[in-house]
């Protein structure tokens, strides 16, 4: 991604998380009366953490990204080529308070109006944080605190009443499993330019196409491509042969778990590090920027997911996911935190510490 299109990017995600502060906060407050604890998440974190705040009970922070420093890895919203492994741990720490210094001023006063709270000065570093990651992705840190658990991935039930529409049911059992072509909630892409490069390498090889929220309506696709509907990923994916995706850290542990190897075109915010993760596994080729997509290199990708050595290790991918349980550990640390505190025998966490 374009250091320009990342910087937008970003800014666009705090004007969003500041526009909606104090609307957040006071539905947050409403919902959570009467509660035992508040799980926070994404761009309402901090709202979520002021209300635990106010109210009084635990304040648990949740995500699928990583936020806690360590210096294993570099801060996933930077591309990891740009951060020498000795600056990892700095890294994260400094995404992290350029963050809160873009979302301070407004949440303080959201605070103040609606939580009658002082304001904060610092983050919030101590309270409980759980990551539906999945560890055979991102192993956890050794030099992570207490307070950072590695869950797996949160999934809910399998989809296996899924029942596909008479069109995919048609075009997978006519021929050898497609690949897999999607990108997600990515915007304000040209997906019918990016989509003639892929037609070029795919040389009539077939797939799938999800156009996602972009728009797909008036490009005609060559019968060796169907375009279809949001369909569950875990019902689709082990029937691909390979995913072509964003490299959203959802995506990829689907990907990932259905045990196929991806190409990974990442174009922003944490998508770079899923990106190289997959690649550091060997279920990938190096990630390939979509502002330098050409039909040579995307040709070689799919050759290299189709090694049978790349096949086999996406599936003893696959295979070391299937035995975590990432939800339950996820239910089952929620509730041992709310038990914890309730008989005082763990700390609300609610002040801050040192990154």
């Amino acid at each position: 991604m374009e250091p320009v299109w990342r910087a937008r990017y970003s800014q666009a995600l705090v004007e969003l998380a500041n526009a909606n502060a104090a609307a957040w906060m006071a539905q947050t407050l409403a919902a959570s009366e009467g509660c035992d604890a508040i799980v926070s998440s994404g761009l309402a974190g901090f709202v979520g953490l002021s209300v635990a705040e106010r109210l009084g009970v635990p304040a648990i922070g949740a995500g699928m990204i990583p936020l806690t420093p360590s210096r294993e890895f570099p801060s996933p919203f930077l591309p990891p080529a740009w951060i020498p492994a000795r600056l990892n741990r700095a890294s994260l720490g400094l995404t992290n308070q350029l963050l809160w210094r873009g979302l301070r001023k407004t949440l303080n006063r959201a605070r103040a109006e609606v939580l009658g709270l002082p304001p904060r000065t610092a983050l919030w570093t101590n309270h409980p944080m759980l990551y539906g990651i999945s560890p055979t992705l991102l192993p956890r840190p050794k030099d992570w605190p207490a307070n950072a658990v590695m869950c797996g991935q949160w999934v809910p039930p399998l989809h296996t009443d899924f029942v596909p529409s008479p069109e995919l049911a048609r075009f997978l059992a006519a021929g050898p499993a497609p690949v897999y072509i999607g990108f997600g909630s990515m915007a304000g892409i040209d997906l019918p330019h990016m989509l003639e490069i892929v037609i070029k390498a795919l040389d009539g090889r077939r797939a799938v196409v999800w156009p996602g929220w972009s728009d797909l309506e008036r490009m005609a696709l060559p019968e060796n491509l169907l375009r279809i509907d949001a369909t569950p990923h875990d019902w689709l994916f082990p029937r691909m042969a390979a995913v072509i995706h964003h490299g959203g850290s959802g995506t990829s542990h689907s990907a990932a778990g259905a045990g196929v190897p991806s190409i990974v075109m990442p174009f922003a915010g944490d998508q770079p590090f899923w990106a190289d993760r997959l690649h550091r596994l060997g279920v990938a080729p190096p990630p390939m920027p979509p502002g330098r997509l050409n039909a040579v290199a995307l040709a070689d990708a799919l050759s290299f997911v189709g090694r049978p050595s790349v096949i086999a290790r996406a599936a003893a991918v696959g295979q070391a996911m299937s035995r975590e349980d990432g939800l339950s550990t996820g239910v089952m640390m929620i509730e041992g935190l709310v038990a914890a505190v309730s008989s005082q025998r763990f700390p609300l966490a609610l002040e801050s510490g040192p990154m």
